[in-house]
């Protein structure tokens, strides 16, 4: 079975990041996975989105989606697993940690990452020099 091309998804929220990112992976719209999270809890002006995991990692396995790893450090594009959660324009504010969740994807379509910025004008990005990710997460579809 192909895999479908994975395409990006605009965060509809200033801080959606996180729930744009699970939309991506899941081939969910923006709206669609908002309302999943929500009704988990889930909210985008939740600040712990922005700084754990926790919440992350639940949307994903409401869509059957599983973190196959720990956050791991990054090292190079070259390593990432086909499919991450990477945790970029990392920043304390405060003593706490604050990320920006974006997509790296790896599949017919090639290397990408998939920003969903509602200010970028192209959400997908192969600027890679430009991007410095903190750490990453692989993501796995459960069968």
């Amino acid at each position: 079975m192909k895999r479908s091309i994975m395409k990006p998804v605009v965060q509809l929220e200033q801080t959606g990041c996180g729930i744009a990112a699970v939309a991506a992976i899941a081939g969910v719209s923006y709206r669609q996975a908002q309302r999943t999270a929500n009704r988990l809890g889930i909210f985008a002006n939740d600040r712990r989105l922005w700084s754990e995991t926790a919440h992350v990692r639940r949307l994903l396995q409401e869509y059957r989606l599983r973190p196959v790893s720990i956050e791991q450090p990054f090292r190079s594009w070259s390593s990432l697993p086909d499919s991450a959660l990477l945790a970029i324009k990392w920043h304390r504010k405060q003593g706490q940690p604050y990320w920006h969740w974006v997509v790296f994807v790896r599949d017919r379509a090639g290397e990408r990452v998939l920003d969903s910025n509602r200010s970028l004008t192209r959400h997908v990005r192969r600027d890679f020099g430009r991007m410095k990710p903190k750490w990453y997460m692989g993501v796995a579809r459960k069968y």
